[in-house]
């Protein structure tokens, strides 16, 4: 194998590329990311040899399920830029495989790769229902609306099979607790039967975040998330069933697909989303390199451009952590994509207010621990 290093203080970010020992011989079917480096709290290094066999084929990712049992399931944050103090997030690592997400460097924690490991090692928590009946039904809890998969998709593939989200909803819904869900996945009108019966009494909304109405790009970039069409039905169903739906445009990536914003708005406005926001690009940790092999990969004559707008809106740097601008941007080309948005969504008939959701409805079941048999799963 050959390597070509640039000489020291003469690669630039947008132009460096990961080193050749992290990654496949090209992109993995039906993986967005391009290359498994070491998360920054690794021990260990991965180096690939010649052995003079000539180049070997590594065989395709498969998902790994791995159970997490986890001592609690609702996590506090005081964030003064996001509408919640409080979350749960049923699974660690998501299938959907989105190249741009921000929540790939957690799986430095423990131990493994941000890059082809995030999505393809995935961690369950089985006990997240029972968690949440024993943490609602402590002595002093005050109930706020809860954020359901702030970090990775509640509904993405192995729900299908775990069906931990539902088993989550079915907690708040017994104890009328209100939430608010995060998702790109149709999965959620699995459950429209729980969230029907939730927006009756303010109690559940539904964001739903459509990157792109391109499903060549889609596919490349979030290659194991729902089809764009089967997210704008589930928005149509949502709404039909009585469910307050909002769009996300998120996140628009400069000269990728920020030329879409109106054309997915329009397309969700129409499916009756009442609510719309949007996220510019975020590159923390390792998301940075991710993203830039990414590029180098699939969109090579684009990286230089895409880059420097992400700079422009980052105060000159790759990535903006500071509350209040890390979601949307500062400078000149944030402040034109917030203005195509507030312009688009006055035109198109967006409601300016956020829905509200009621916490004075919640409850303790006289019998909530009875609701769970021995082994913590909801009873049929």
């Amino acid at each position: 194998m050959t390597r070509e290093r640039a000489a020291p203080g003469t690669e630039s970010f947008p132009q460096r590329r990961l080193a050749a020992s992290t990654r496949p011989d090209g992109p993995a079917r039906g993986r967005g990311a391009t290359a498994n480096p070491e998360g920054r709290f690794g021990a260990a290094r991965r180096e690939i040899a010649d052995d003079g066999w000539g180049p070997a084929e590594a065989p395709a990712p498969r998902t790994e399920v791995i159970v997490e049992r986890a001592r609690s399931i609702i996590t506090r944050n005081a964030s003064p830029d996001i509408p919640f103090d409080r979350s749960i997030n049923p699974y660690r690592g998501c299938e959907h495989g989105c190249i741009y997400c921000f929540a790939r460097p957690n799986h430095a924690y423990v131990g493994l790769s941000p890059g082809l490991d995030f999505e393809t090692k995935l961690f369950t928590k089985p006990d997240a229902a029972r968690l949440l009946a024993r943490e609602l039904s402590a002595p002093g809890y005050h109930p706020r609306t809860i954020a359901l998969g702030t970090a990775t998709d509640p509904y993405q593939p192995i729900e299908r099979e775990h069906r931990i989200t539902r088993a989550v909803l079915e907690v708040l819904a017994r104890f009328r607790h209100p939430v608010g869900i995060v998702t790109k996945s149709n999965l959620v009108t699995r459950d429209v039967d729980i969230l029907a019966a939730m927006a009756r009494e303010r109690l559940v909304k539904v964001a739903i975040s459509v990157t792109t109405l391109d499903p060549g790009l889609a596919r490349k970039m979030e290659p194991r998330a729902p089809h764009p069409r089967k997210r704008l039905e589930a928005i149509r169903r949502l709404s039909e069933a009585g469910v307050p739906v909002m769009v996300i445009v998120a996140p628009i990536i400069p000269s990728l697909n920020d030329h879409e914003i109106e054309a997915i708005l329009a397309e969700a406005r129409a499916c009756g989303a009442g609510e719309a926001s949007h996220v510019l690009l975020r590159l923390p940790h390792e998301v940075k390199d991710l993203v830039a092999d990414w590029f180098a990969q699939h969109y090579p004559g684009r990286q230089r451009h895409v880059f420097s707008l992400i700079g422009q809106a980052r105060g000159g740097r790759e990535n903006d952590p500071a509350f209040g601008s890390r979601m949307v941007g500062e400078g000149a080309y944030a402040r034109l994509i917030g203005q195509r948005m507030r312009l688009a969504k006055a035109r198109l008939g967006f409601s300016r207010e956020r829905v509200t959701l009621e916490a004075g409805a919640f409850r303790v079941p006289g019998a909530q621990l009875s609701l769970f048999d021995r082994a913590g799963e909801p009873s049929s």
